[in-house]
């Protein structure tokens, strides 16, 4: 059956699946969302509000580093208290590794050939078999091996496809295949390269990633410049924005780049326009409101807000609710494309917040669905 709209489909890589605790990763499951603490993981209680959030954010899978036995001792606590599996990042010392499969923690993030010896692995493998955990291989263009620098004189997307492939085979000398793979860099064509390469050498789940990419503002735009030519390839089964800011942040950016290509919806997508001198009331400020007073919404539905009628009924039309600024204080209302009712600067935020309530319930009551135009029309 063809596509109603086939310049937005997405092919996706055929891709093996693999379980991080209760969540599919890879084959036909959503792209999944994660992010990484940044307290201490010897402070349960810190760390525990921090994931709190990162969840309500709608975080799928969260890592904490694990670079101390107090990091592993106070695991059990952490993964108890989560919502959403733990993954464990382990670097150098392949004990932790160990306490941390012991501990509960639904995935390890190592690098095999850093764990030591053949027999080290070994054990890490025993203890992720025992506890039913995966392994996540994190291959960095900043710790690239001595040999493969030498060899290709530089990081590139063949050392960093190479690196992988050396991993991989570690763990498949040990009979484990419930793995998945990232090869980031902090150079967004770098990343890219590496990713395709990758994809093409091996049919395990990919994590993907810019790393390092800088803060809110220009790490956004990195990521979802590499992130989003990855995804719109049919590449990544799921995916971490690696930001100098708020892990909940790093969340709610993953979405926003997955809801932009149609692959997971999640909350209002807000269509809005830059704002000029024709605008009836202030966009931004108005949009800023909006956003916020909104973020508890996890219903996927649409939402136009608009300054003027030139592009303003058009765009409504696709949205489940839209607002045009029109003259003397008075602005249109739409509901489902459709004009409907007007309301006035004093109170239009509460307004708008209470007819998206209203939609999102009936959405979630199965009494109409969204007419988000990204995502399908409704019937």
């Amino acid at each position: 059956m063809s596509s109603v709209r086939p310049w937005r489909d997405i092919a996706r890589r055929k891709s093996r699946q693999i379980m991080v605790g209760s969540v599919p990763v890879g084959g036909d499951a959503p792209i999944t969302v994660q992010t990484m603490t940044n307290t201490l993981t010897s402070d349960p209680v810190a760390t525990i509000n921090q994931i709190r959030r990162c969840e309500e954010a709608g975080a799928d899978i969260i890592r904490v580093s694990c670079p101390d036995v107090e990091s592993t001792t106070a695991l059990p606590k952490i993964v108890k208290a989560a919502r959403v599996p733990i993954v464990a990042d382990i670097h150098f010392h392949y004990k932790r590794a160990l306490e941390a499969a012991d501990a509960g923690a639904a995935c390890l993030r190592i690098n095999p050939g850093n764990i030591g010896s053949s027999e080290r692995v070994a054990e890490v493998v025993r203890a992720a078999k025992a506890n039913g955990c995966a392994i996540r291989i994190g291959v960095n263009a900043g710790s690239l091996e001595k040999d493969l620098l030498e060899k290709y004189g530089e990081p590139c997307p063949e050392a960093l496809v190479e690196s992988a492939l050396d991993h991989i085979k570690l763990l498949q000398d040990h009979d484990f295949h419930e793995y998945k793979v990232a090869v980031k860099a902090s150079d967004v064509f770098l990343a890219v390269g590496a990713y395709m390469g990758l994809a093409e050498a091996v049919d395990c789940p990919l994590h993907l990633g810019i790393t390092e990419a800088g803060g809110l503002i220009g790490g956004t735009v990195k990521s979802a410049i590499g992130i989003g030519n990855l995804l719109w390839a049919g590449i990544g089964d799921t995916i971490r924005v690696s930001l100098s800011a708020e892990p909940e942040e790093e969340v709610r950016v993953g979405y926003e780049i997955l809801k932009s290509l149609g692959l997971r919806t999640r909350g209002v997508r807000v269509v809005s326009c830059p704002s000029c001198a024709r605008q009836g009331f202030d966009v931004i400020r108005t949009v800023q409101k909006l956003e916020d007073a909104l973020s508890h919404i996890k219903t996927p539905m649409s939402l136009s807000v608009l300054g003027c009628v030139v592009n303003g009924p058009g765009e409504a039309r696709e949205t489940d609710i839209g607002v045009t600024g029109g003259g003397n204080g008075k602005h249109m209302v739409y509901l489902r494309g459709v004009t409907d009712h007007h309301v006035s600067d004093d109170g239009m935020i509460d307004h708008i917040v209470k007819l998206v309530e209203e939609k999102a319930a009936e959405i979630e009551a199965g009494t109409v669905a969204s007419m988000d135009s990204l995502h399908g029309k409704a019937a």
